[in-house]
């Protein structure tokens, strides 16, 4: 068993609770549905869509996988990923299933790269948790690998889950 008391370990917990929100808020969510941008009545409300959030979110994991060491060649997006979701992307209202991939490879790349990045997480030492992170332009906000990985695991993600909970209400789905 990993020790909990572990930095990887710590941070891993919090990706486990947003992985399983994630799955909760993924429910009743239709294939149709996951890259249109909510309607309220008559008006389209341009806010991220599924399709977007889970997109953007499985291109993180990659990242804290190499850090720690690990070949993350298998959950490294493809250019056409990267295209689509990266931080500068604009989220685009997909109504005809043709700018995004479909929900299944979607949410298949976002799973997959987070238990990765859970799994390397685990398995890290300490150490690696406390040098100084390799992305220069977050350094000044994220001074420590550690710090960078669980905002990338932790924070922004659940930015972006808050962000799917007020779609799914858009939409009528309620709470999950």
């Amino acid at each position: 068993m990993t020790d909990p008391a572990t930095i990887g370990s710590m941070i891993a917990a919090s990706c486990r609770l947003g992985l399983g929100y994630a799955d909760r808020l993924l429910t009743e969510i239709t294939a149709e549905q996951f890259g249109q941008f909510a309607a309220v009545g008559d008006q389209t409300i341009e806010s991220n869509h599924p399709a977007f959030i889970f997109g953007h979110l499985s291109i993180y994991p990659c990242r804290v996988v190499a850090d720690l060491g690990v070949d993350a060649t298998s959950i490294t997006p493809s250019d056409e990923f990267l295209r689509l979701f990266n931080k500068d992307a604009t989220c685009q209202n997909d109504l005809d299933g043709s700018i995004y991939p479909g929900k299944d490879e979607i949410v298949a790349a976002f799973r997959a790269a987070h238990e990765q990045a859970i799994a390397a997480l685990e398995s890290a030492e300490d150490a690696v948790f406390q040098t100084p992170n390799a992305n220069e332009v977050m350094r000044a906000k994220f001074p420590t690998t550690g710090a960078m990985h669980a905002f990338y695991l932790g924070g922004h993600f659940m930015v972006h889950m808050g962000q799917l909970s007020a779609w799914r209400r858009m939409m009528g789905l309620g709470a999950a």
